[in-house]
């Protein structure tokens, strides 16, 4: 089995912490060099540390906020101007909980510019290198919500949904010129994000921590949180050469609590 990045070059979205970091460890392990790409930069030195160097491998960073599409378009595509990526992870932190029907205008345009529009422009910048090399994988960590909708997530459903419906696209257009396109959608993993949704079902329950985590780890055939390093595996498999007729689906990684097919 051919997991080998050596050479590659993996451009991981989101990538100081949680899932990006884990995702950026795994290609890293592999032998892929990493550009990091988030907006804390003092964090992106940091995570720079934590990647693996025994092959020999060169990692570097890209500054920019997700929320502004614009400099992230601007600094892809003068990185995009000097060098090429075979790799892309698009991974951005979710939009905030709360129902559907109460969402402003402003949270459903501001989550599609900094989900489906970032995307978008990275997937612009890098495919024409991509292309030329005859070897591309881009990989958009989104939510099992494209497959079952999860309550009180209604901004977060709407533009994953979005995102998953224009991955499968690009898979059908890109994969004649030897580029996948697909989606991993996390479940429950150890991460900060879920903390925070841990510690919102205690603010509207007023159950101990305790039992909400039972309660959820409860959902769950595995009987625990995943780990980022799990997902991250998946992530990384996707993007070796042994992936290369894997394209255009979503793929849960959530320890068998997604009720759907």
């Amino acid at each position: 089995m051919n997991l080998d990045l050596n050479g590659k070059t993996a451009v991981v979205c989101g990538s100081t912490q949680g899932l990006g970091l884990a995702c950026a460890k795994e290609l890293a392990f592999l032998g892929a060099n990493i550009v990091l790409f988030a907006r804390n930069e003092e964090k992106l030195r940091s995570a720079l540390q934590e990647l693996d160097l025994s092959q020999n491998q060169k990692h570097n960073y890209l500054v920019a906020d997700f929320s502004n599409p614009g400099l992230v378009k601007t600094e892809i595509d003068n990185y995009a101007a000097k060098n090429t990526a075979q790799i892309l992870i698009n991974n951005t932190g979710g939009p905030a909980a709360g129902p559907a029907l109460s969402a402003t205008a402003e949270e459903f345009t501001q989550a599609f510019k900094s989900h489906l529009l970032c995307n978008h422009f990275l997937v612009q910048a890098l495919v024409p290198g991509m292309k030329v090399d005859g070897f591309g994988r881009v990989v958009n960590i989104i939510s099992t919500s494209v497959k079952q909708p999860i309550a009180g997530l209604g901004v977060s459903n709407t533009i994953r949904a979005a995102v998953a419906n224009w991955s499968k696209t690009l898979a059908a257009e890109l994969g004649p010129f030897g580029i996948t396109v697909n989606n991993v959608l996390p479940g429950l993993t150890q991460t900060v994000r879920a903390d925070y949704v841990v510690k919102k079902k205690v603010a509207e329950t007023g159950l101990p921590e305790s039992e909400v985590i039972s309660s959820m780890l409860a959902e769950i055939p595995a009987g625990r949180m995943g780990k980022p390093e799990e997902f991250g595996a998946v992530v990384a498999f996707l993007c070796t050469p042994a992936a290369s007729y894997i394209n255009g689906i979503n793929l849960p990684v959530d320890g068998g609590r997604l009720g759907a097919l």
